[in-house]
Order: C-alpha cells, then structure tokens, then sequence
C-alpha cells in the first residue's frame, strides 16, 4: 500500500513524465526514468508532509529519491522508531 501510494506521489511530483506503473516497476533509478531535481524536491515535501517523516538531503536522502524500495523502508524504520 505504501509502495502504490509513493509510485503515484513519483507521478505527481513528476506531473507525469514518470508514471506510477513505471516507478512502481523501475529496474533503474528514478532520475534515469525522468525524475528531476524538482521533482525530487516535489517528492520531498509530499513525503515528509503525508508520512511525517524527515528526508535529509545531507545524508542518504538523494539516494532515497532514486529507489521506491528504499523510500518504502526509510518510511518503515521512521515509524517504528517513533515516539
């Protein structure tokens, strides 16, 4: 469920030059599929406003942008190591 939703949240934030059927099934990054620096910054903010979790762009966060997979656990590991 989480997947689905961040694959449709690439395809927003890219304002569909990468659709969801495509991130959902990319076997590249997502930046070799399209997805911009803006788009990533789009990405960013309905990620971190929808799931409340904080990507930080100083550490591994880029690297988040360019992998569903690893967006996916990112979100996971945030919310089980919540308050």
């Amino acid at each position: 469920m989480v997947r689905e939703r961040l694959a449709a949240m690439v395809a927003s934030a890219s304002d569909g030059a990468v659709t969801a059927e495509e991130a959902l099934n990319a076997t590249v990054p997502l930046s070799a599929l399209g997805v911009t620096s803006l788009a990533q910054m789009r990405l960013i903010d309905a990620v971190e406003t929808e799931f409340g979790v904080e990507i930080d762009l100083s550490g591994d966060g880029l690297d988040l942008l360019d992998d569903l997979g690893a967006l996916e656990r990112h979100i996971a590991q945030a919310g089980s190591s919540g308050p």
